[in-house]
């Protein structure tokens, strides 16, 4: 099976983990020679229930014996999509209450990318440096690191950036301006908090120029920070939000959310303004549900805040420099990145999953599922505390 990994499915990078896996459950994943591996890191944000959570499989089997796909996005009337629009729309301030389901957060920025355009008329789109959107060429162009876009160009024109955080560059933001698209919490660039009301400023200098707010919670959503959305945590409200990632529950799935206003001109000026074809399938929505129920009546969103403290608490270490973040959505900083590697590399030989973020080489991905148990996350601690006093004494 390995090698046919590596001869037959398209490779991501030049040095896959390539565990062979068994099966998963819990907080844990489990490979074909029995070996488990304590799972910090949920699918990159995604499995926010952990692996095979009964809730969300029971969820799945009662709908694959209901019906899978009938029909292309938003024709017919299906349980499923319906309630998960609902569900998420009573979560949200009442201006933000129509929701477009897509396949994949990827797909959601590129449809919150052309609302904007559709509302405003204008083109140009403004997005933050060390930002990440997705990997299609339209989030792509959002998405604010040379190096990953310099092979792929030309993009789509009209993008400018600004620097996160640095409220000089407001004035960057003008009447030609379509939208200002950020990461709630700056994801890739090292799980960067806004500061000092960061994003209600640019929310006034949006509205000031006509401009709308994007917020990407791909991450930051679905209760990882400790409210169901990252944004309630920073005093701002959004004209257009981007899901992903852990709605699902480990499956696939995304959505932009906008007023119905907004939303409506989709529909026409063009008529299919924007259309998918397995968008919002029932068995996803099906997840979906299952997971954002689980995790409002499960008081998971108030764990999540009580079970960053235990990591904080037990993971004090010289060589840990900060830990950014908030909620489960936490990263460890250390003085190198080919220590961080080391690590990574070795907690996983001991059964831990971590994992690297995207642009920061320093940090050390910490984003459990948020069922994640108290003792679980002791042990995780206790084994990176140790792999970090063996990687320094040798």
């Amino acid at each position: 099976m390995k090698s046919d990994f590596f001869k037959y499915q398209a490779q991501t990078s030049s040095h896959p983990l390539a565990i062979e896996i068994s099966h998963a459950n819990g907080s844990y994943i489990y490979d074909v020679n029995g070996k488990e591996y304590l799972d910090f890191v949920a699918g990159v944000s995604a499995n926010s229930l952990g692996h095979n959570h009964p809730r969300v499989s029971e969820a799945i089997k009662n709908q694959v014996d209901k019906f899978a796909h009938v029909m292309v996005y938003g024709e017919f009337i299906q349980q499923p999509q319906v309630e998960l629009c609902k569900i998420l729309a009573s979560t949200l301030p009442e201006n933000l209450s129509s929701v477009y389901i897509t396949n994949s957060g990827t797909e959601a920025t590129e449809g919150a990318l052309k609302l904007a355009k559709r509302v405003t008329g204008r083109a140009e789109i403004i997005a933050a440096k060390n930002s990440y959107h997705g990997n299609t060429q339209g989030a792509m162009s959002v998405s604010g690191v040379e190096r990953q876009n310099a092979a792929f160009r030309p993009l789509i024109p009209g993008i400018r950036f600004i620097e996160f955080n640095n409220v000089d560059d407001l004035s960057k933001i003008t009447n030609k301006t379509a939208a200002v698209i950020l990461e709630t919490i700056q994801g890739g660039a090292g799980f960067i908090e806004p500061k000092n009301d960061y994003l209600s400023k640019i929310k006034k200098r949006c509205e000031e120029v006509g401009a709308l707010l994007i917020l990407d919670e791909i991450q930051t959503g679905i209760g990882r920070t400790g409210t169901f959305w990252g944004f309630e945590n920073y005093n701002v409200i959004p004209d257009i939000i981007i899901t992903g990632k852990g709605l699902g529950g480990g499956m696939p799935i995304g959505a932009f959310i906008a007023s119905n206003e907004h939303m409506g001109l989709l529909k026409d000026n063009p008529k299919l303004g924007h259309i998918s074809t397995f968008a919002g399938h029932p068995i996803i929505a099906a997840a979906a549900n299952a997971t954002v129920k689980e995790i409002l009546e499960k008081n998971l969103l108030s764990e999540s805040l009580r079970k960053e403290q235990i990591i904080r608490k037990h993971l004090q270490h010289s060589a840990i420099k900060e830990i950014r973040g908030k909620g489960l959505m936490l990263a460890a900083i250390v003085e190198s990145p080919e220590l961080a590697a080391k690590i990574i590399l070795t907690c996983l030989d001991r059964g831990l999953i971590l994992f690297f973020l995207l642009f920061e080489g320093k940090a050390m991905r910490i984003t459990p599922p948020l069922t994640i148990s108290d003792d679980e996350l002791i042990k995780g601690c206790t084994i990176i505390l140790d792999v970090i006093n063996e990687s320094i004494n040798n």
